[in-house]
């Protein structure tokens, strides 16, 4: 089913007035028009919807909106549109825990069990530091079979949020792994209501961003009027389809914020100039803590260029912000369709301004050697790869989800222009493929061919 997509009005910046410096330039040319080139295949694949904000050293170097915030009264996206953030909210809550720590309210090296007293005797060795960098070993309540399903759309407390887990064991002694944990920064929401005497929602809009002048985000509560908010859409094997219900105090310090692309710049801004934490509390949370994560943000490099960044995933949302703190770069990318591979987009494009992102080239191979490739592979019990080609062009379809050309890069690698993903199939001589390995989101995952039937 082809859908209709609508663009939003273009709301690139005028030209700074004569008494100011020039904007600063990304490291390419016309970076505007590149920056357009890089994302036209999401366009017209559809598969994005929202707005885009890249600054250098604060100054918008690029700002556009695309889509639809509203398909059914279609309602464009623009630099007001409030989007859910999902997981960024992370990096606002890491912000509250460390500026608690510096009023001598808690320490990170604090164990669980000191602010939430029902923590079980096996959480003994788990500490704040634990959770924030998702090493604690708790499971995440997110993971828990037919969460979506079955509990999703019924308010919970922090407290009900936490025991949905609390009583299972560890999967695996703290410290010693990373496993990404969404109970963890419930429980650190928890922690900041218990020490500082104020809802979440409350601290969070008192402390970060008031000060800030952040008024434009928030904490998001279904039920309430909040003009310019964004619809969002998710996937479907049809096309896009309106969003699974989410009550929001289910994400909660985990994932329950909303803002704009203008608001998450303000923000990069109080990082970058010190504004909200001090130098020792802003080293702690970008400080890689031993698996490329710090506080509340992935922490890495690219072409040897510091980078810092988060995504996020929520119902009918996608969002990604990518930080070159060294580069003053920051690309902020929020979508209203969850299944924009919005922080793959934030770091190429962040990576183009700094001069490190190169698109991945594509190859010809014969179609007698793409058809080794053709079949079903399996993921999981319940998600299967369907590899098929039409023409010269090979296609990835998931279990419920929409077609994903691929394009080869070399023989038995292909790359996605529209998902931040890649392919590797595994095959001996002209024989069929056997198996294929997706490379998605920092994993790789062995899917092997279906047997014929």
């Amino acid at each position: 089913m082809k859908l209709k997509i609508v663009l939003g009005a273009a709301s690139l910046l005028a030209a700074a007035p004569p008494a100011l410096a020039a904007a600063p330039a990304c490291a390419v040319p016309d970076y505007a028009r590149q920056a357009r080139e890089l994302i036209k295949p999401y366009l017209e694949a559809e598969s994005f919807s929202g707005s885009i904000l890249v600054a250098k050293d604060g100054a918008p170097v690029w700002r556009e909106s695309f889509g639809a915030a509203n398909r059914e009264w279609d309602v464009a996206n623009t630099a007001d549109t409030k989007f859910r953030l999902g997981s960024i909210t992370k990096q606002f809550t890491a912000t509250a825990i460390l500026q608690l720590a510096e009023q001598g309210k808690l320490a990170v090296d604090d164990p669980i069990s000191k602010h939430y007293a029902d923590a079980p005797p096996t959480w003994a060795k788990v500490t704040l530091k634990h959770l924030l960098t998702h090493t604690s070993g708790i499971p995440s309540y997110t993971g828990l079979p037919k969460f979506f399903e079955t509990s999703s759309k019924q308010p919970l407390t922090p407290d009900g949020i936490i025991k949905l887990t609390r009583d299972m064991p560890l999967e695996f002694e703290p410290g010693t792994k990373y496993a990404y944990d969404n109970t963890g920064y419930i429980l650190l929401g928890y922690v900041i209501e218990k020490v500082s005497g104020q809802a979440y929602a409350d601290y969070v809009t008192e402390h970060i961003f008031a000060p800030l002048g952040m008024k434009d985000t928030g904490y998001d509560v279904s039920g309430v009027i909040l003009h310019h908010r964004a619809s969002g859409y998710q996937p479907s094997k049809d096309g896009w389809k309106n969003a699974d219900y989410l009550d929001m105090t289910l994400p909660y310090a985990a994932g329950s914020l909303y803002s704009t692309t203008g608001d998450l710049l303000i923000w990069d801004r109080a990082l970058a100039d010190g504004k909200i934490l001090t130098p020792a509390s802003r080293q702690a949370m970008f400080t890689d803590y031993g698996h490329e994560y710090g506080f509340g943000w992935r922490i890495d490099t690219d072409g040897g260029h510091a980078r810092v960044g988060h995504g996020g995933g929520i119902n009918g949302f996608s969002t990604g912000i990518a930080r070159y703190p060294k580069d003053g770069v920051v690309a902020i990318v929020l979508a209203n369709y969850m299944g924009a591979p919005s922080n793959g987009m934030a770091d190429n494009l962040a990576g183009l301004c700094v001069g490190t992102y190169q698109p991945p080239k594509a190859i010809t191979l014969p179609t007698a050697t793409l058809d080794r490739y053709v079949g079903d592979y399996v993921l999981s019990p319940t998600f299967t790869l369907t590899i098929s080609r039409q023409g010269d062009q090979l296609i990835s379809q998931g279990t419920n989800q929409g077609p994903v050309p691929i394009y080869p890069s070399a023989p038995g690698e292909f790359f996605a222009r529209i998902v931040n993903a890649r392919i590797s199939f595994t095959q001996a001589g002209d024989a069929p493929a056997s198996a294929l390995v997706l490379h998605q989101g920092g994993k790789d995952r062995t899917a092997p061919r279906a047997a014929a039937k």
